[in-house]
């Protein structure tokens, strides 16, 4: 889909479909005033007889209105007074689903031309974009049947106010283009079944970020190497599966040479069964969703080289299956850290810390000014927070601020929980340097703390995404965050 901007006062009232706001109980103002005008009145007729309240997210579409604007789509936005980020977002979702059930190739959006709420213009049109694009996905489908037909709209056109506007709403057009299809590819990635998505076609999709984008540069390391690299970690959860493991590195530069990159470490867990501390079986299906840390890194990558942001980062993913097997590490082995830790290994279901320590470790060698790891870590934190909300941790108050900042700029939200040395206690091993599980008690935390023992020194941050990530029920599939926030948070860097 094409994004365009325009000045209202251009008058270029020409299209298929124009996107109208109107307000609940509320008289037409603004830009939905002046295409009032444009219809001979017949919006605030409309109105007037109580044919269209203006409730949040009802919509109606005036067709063929024989005119240069052929389709007038009324949306509402509810009462004026209580506008909201939320508020706004829904409005559009539902403007977006209107869309897609109507036959216009081109609409012209004006929900971003007033102001709604404490929302700028740029986040404004970002949003629209954002929604409008996401609206469009669908879910890669292996259905042997007749594929469904693509939307019919192609081409947006976004009503500014001001030239000021203008400027500010290319910019967040751009930003909201990049992260729908960062969103996009981490989506895709997410919903494939494990026997497709495999560690290695993690590692090919990674290379042809590169191919595709100038800025990026992708390196894949296969299990000889890594143990090289000593990650006995990492090696031990892949011990029970066929599918090899790899390590993949991707580089995006965009800012200035040398300049110190933000790592995103993104847990790759293509499938897992639990191991040898197998899983109920109640729901496995969906643990091919316990990749999405690295789909979403990925993701992120790929929305900084379509908006070519000025900024340095580095993706590190490391992927495998976590399988029984005969080989299979068992509850009670001691397995040794690339950061030379030694690990007990009480439960071979919580593996995903010991893939991403080692990972971590890996990280110093960029010498990152930030770094961030991102997995669907634990049960613990689906039960602490629900699906609304990602769990955030970190070492480094500032950084723990500015990600929750993103978070609500985004509309992807995340919420800060403790980290203590008082929750290391729960880590101490008989036989180990430490446990790679401290109990059910506090088990977000404890996994958090397992990883910021190999962090010392670096400025960190923990986003658990396992009650984020994905749908269940009817709607499963994977959600895309929390690609939002991380670029949300890059772009205010950068």
């Amino acid at each position: 889909m094409d994004f365009a901007t325009e000045l209202l006062s251009s008058r270029r009232l020409r299209t298929e479909c124009a996107v109208i706001g109107v307000y609940e109980h509320s008289p037409l103002t603004g830009v939905a005033a002046t295409l009032d005008g444009a219809l001979d009145g017949r919006l605030s007729r409309i109105v007037k007889h109580g044919d269209f309240s203006g409730r949040l997210g009802d919509t109606l579409l005036l067709p063929d209105l024989g005119g240069p604007i052929e389709r007038a789509l009324l949306v509402g936005m509810g009462a004026r007074k209580s506008g909201s980020s939320r508020h706004y977002r829904r409005a559009l979702q539902a403007a977006a689903q209107a869309l897609l059930k109507c036959g216009a190739t081109e609409a012209l959006m004006t929900l971003a031309c007033d102001a709604y709420g404490d929302i700028d213009p740029y986040y404004r049109a970002r949003y629209a974009a954002e929604t409008l694009l996401q609206s469009h996905y669908r879910i890669p489908s292996l259905k042997s049947g007749r594929k469904p037909k693509a939307p019919t709209l192609t081409g947006v056109r976004v009503l500014a106010a001001t030239q000021t506007d203008l400027t500010s709403m290319k910019r967040g057009l751009l930003h909201g283009v990049g992260i729908a299809a960062g969103a996009a590819l981490s989506k895709d990635l997410a919903n494939l079944p494990a026997n497709v998505c495999t560690p290695t076609y993690l590692g090919q999709v990674a290379k042809g970020l590169a191919k595709e984008h100038r800025r990026i540069s992708t390196r894949v390391l296969a299990e000889p190497e890594l143990k090289r690299l000593k990650m006995g970690s990492f090696l031990s959860v892949t011990r029970g599966s066929a599918e090899p493991a790899r390590l993949i590195v991707v580089e995006y530069r965009g800012g200035k040479a040398g300049a110190a990159p933000i790592a995103l470490v993104g847990k790759g867990v293509t499938f897992d069964t639990g191991g040898i501390s197998l899983k109920d079986p109640g729901a496995m299906d969906e643990m091919k969703f316990d990749m999405t840390g690295a789909a979403s890194v990925l993701g992120t990558l790929k929305a900084l080289a379509v908006v070519d942001a000025p900024i340095n980062a580095v993706a590190i993913i490391p992927a495998c299956e976590n399988m029984p097997s005969g080989r299979a590490t068992k509850p009670g082995d001691i397995v040794t850290s690339m950061a030379g830790l030694t690990i007990e290994v009480l439960n071979t279901d919580a593996e995903g810390r010991l893939i991403l320590c080692d990972a971590l470790t890996y990280s110093r060698r960029f010498k990152p000014a930030v770094v961030i790891d991102v997995a669907t870590l634990t049960g613990a934190c689906v039960i602490a927070l629900g699906a609304h909300l990602s769990g955030l941790m970190s070492n480094d108050d500032a950084l723990a601020n500015d990600l929750l900042a993103a978070g609500q700029r985004a509309a992807d939200p995340c919420w800060r929980m403790p980290l203590g040395e008082e929750y290391q206690e729960q880590l101490k091993s008989n036989f180990a340097d430490l446990a790679n599980i401290g109990g059910r008690e506090a088990g977000a935390v404890t996994a958090a703390c397992f990883l910021w023992k190999f962090v010392d020194g670096m400025k960190w941050a923990h986003l658990d995404i396992a009650g984020s990530a994905w749908l269940g029920g009817a709607n499963k599939g994977s959600t895309g965050r929390p690609v939002a926030l991380l670029v949300d948070y890059l772009l205010a860097r950068a």
